[in-house]
């Protein structure tokens, strides 16, 4: 593994949410941040690993509390682009159970859907041990889509491996539009994450192991199948492999595919072997599933221990 540490690139967002009921009768609510990419940087930077996130921010009260939540995990927020002509995006979240929860998302004209170019800290990428995006950035807008491309090209130019999280929200964008572009991406980048619902969109059919195996024929060396409670298939450098999920009461599964990730890159970027990256990211996901909200559940190593056993 080559020396640097982890560089997200991508959304972050402001996050108000209820612990119980709709937000309109709330007297109080929880403050945090969310976004795929600014969560995964979290949740390695809690377990040791040298992170940093880059991105837009508004110079806005909810981009300044974003940058601060980010300096207190440890995560280097110094690439970071603020956008005063933009404000920060926000997610709003009502919770009722565990079954009924609702996020409303305020990301129209937001700083985060005018990433661009410019906004890539090349040097930063060139340094880096990992650069890891997710399916979402490339669905705020055309310039973001363009941007994400951009970046990984900067990472293949200078032999960092890239990481691709393959979201897809229909909020977004159209089926069709996003198929094509994260199908792409997942052709130019080395480690992809995907829940099977995810490689069924890029046109793949078949059992979780078959849609690993065809999602690594189109490029990537490492390919992890994400299946929620049912755990996660691999196929890694050729070899398959199967981690069942760790049994948890899950109260809300907002950022348990980000703890997913920063569980297995964290390890990666410290050498782990292949079996130990997938119970890590297993396990951090069980701790993420356990608490409400996007990154407050993510573990640190002692917490791991105490599931894992190791």
């Amino acid at each position: 593994m080559r020396p640097g540490g982890l560089l997200t690139f991508g959304e972050v967002l402001a996050a108000f949410g209820t612990t119980s009921g709709k937000l309109r009768h709330a007297m109080s609510v929880g403050v945090g941040i969310a976004g795929s990419e600014a969560v995964v940087a979290i949740g390695a930077a809690r377990l040791g690993v040298d992170t940093a996130w880059a991105g837009r921010v508004g110079a806005d009260e909810p981009g300044a509390l974003a940058l601060l939540r980010l300096r207190e995990e440890g995560v280097d927020a110094s690439a970071v682009r603020t956008d005063r002509q933009a404000p920060t995006g926000l997610v709003l979240k009502d919770f009722r159970n565990t079954d009924v929860a609702r996020a409303s998302f305020y990301r129209n004209a937001s700083a985060g859907t005018r990433l661009c170019p410019e906004d890539i800290p090349e040097d930063s990428i060139r340094s880096a041990g990992v650069l890891h995006l997710s399916g979402l950035t490339p669905g705020l807008s055309d310039s973001a889509a363009k941007t994400a491309f951009a970046a990984v090209e900067v990472a293949r130019d200078a032999g960092v491996p890239v990481s691709l999280d393959i979201r897809y929200s229909h909020a977004l964008w159209y089926p069709d539009d996003a198929a094509d572009i994260l199908y792409d991406l997942a052709s130019m980048s080395t480690i992809v994450f995907a829940g099977d619902d995810a490689v069924r969109l890029l046109g793949f059919e078949g059992e979780p192991g078959e849609l690993a195996s065809a999602l690594a024929g189109i490029g990537p060396e490492q390919v992890v199948v994400k299946l929620g409670p049912r755990g996660a298939v691999a196929e890694l450098h050729g070899s398959p492999y199967d981690v069942p999920s760790y049994p948890v009461r899950s109260v809300d599964t907002d950022g348990a595919d980000d703890a997913f990730v920063a569980g297995y890159l964290a390890d990666l970027l410290t050498d782990a072997p292949p079996e130990r990256r997938l119970r890590t990211a297993a396990a951090c996901r069980a701790f993420s599933l356990s608490v409400p909200g996007d990154s407050i559940g993510l573990p640190d190593r002692e917490e791991l221990q105490t599931l894992t056993r190791r």
